[in-house]
């Protein structure tokens, strides 16, 4: 009888300690929230970009570099009007992170650390720039998304073309 009361006191000591409540997972680097987010981002290499919104919210707020949002449709625009220039371009997938977060609020975030190549279309310049995503899941959509990045490198290799270019140009005037 002692015996079996002490199997019982174990065991109701162990219930206790969980309450048969399932811990939530607050940090991994496996979820299909990062799932979704590389499914962006590849649809982003691709140019996909029906598809690329399909991982956000009617709603969501998207903020690459800016404190002012854009919707995923006007966000298109944006990379289609910056990817106009490049031959290549995409992220160097040995270099990926994510993260996914449940913050102390219940809200789910994934990050992403990774690097960005371009190669500009016309002189062949090689563009690389580090950049970091964040963006918040509701009901597995992403509905708002920071973006951070170095733009200031871009541009300074489209400059650099472009002097490049003015500078041909004065040269083929003057011999002509």
């Amino acid at each position: 009888m002692k015996k079996l009361f002490i199997i019982f006191l174990i065991a109701g000591i162990t219930l206790s300690c969980n309450d048969g409540k399932k811990e939530e997972v607050r940090y991994t680097q496996d979820s299909k929230e990062i799932n979704t987010l590389k499914a962006a981002i590849k649809d982003y290499e691709d140019a996909n970009w029906d598809s690329y919104t399909t991982h956000y919210a009617d709603t969501a707020k998207i903020y690459h570099n800016s404190e002012e949002s854009l919707s995923s449709k006007q966000q298109v625009d944006i990379h289609k009007e910056n990817t106009g220039s490049l031959s290549a371009y995409g992220f160097v997938d040995d270099d990926d992170e994510y993260e996914m977060v449940l913050t102390d609020d219940n809200n789910t975030w994934v990050n992403y650390w990774g690097t960005w190549k371009g190669t500009i279309a016309e002189n062949s310049k090689e563009v690389t720039i580090p950049i970091h995503l964040t963006a918040r899941f509701v009901n597995g959509k992403i509905v708002e998304e920071h973006g951070y990045w170095d733009n200031g490198i871009f541009m300074s290799a489209m400059e650099e073309m472009e002097a490049s270019k003015a500078k041909q140009d004065s040269i083929q005037g003057a011999e002509q």
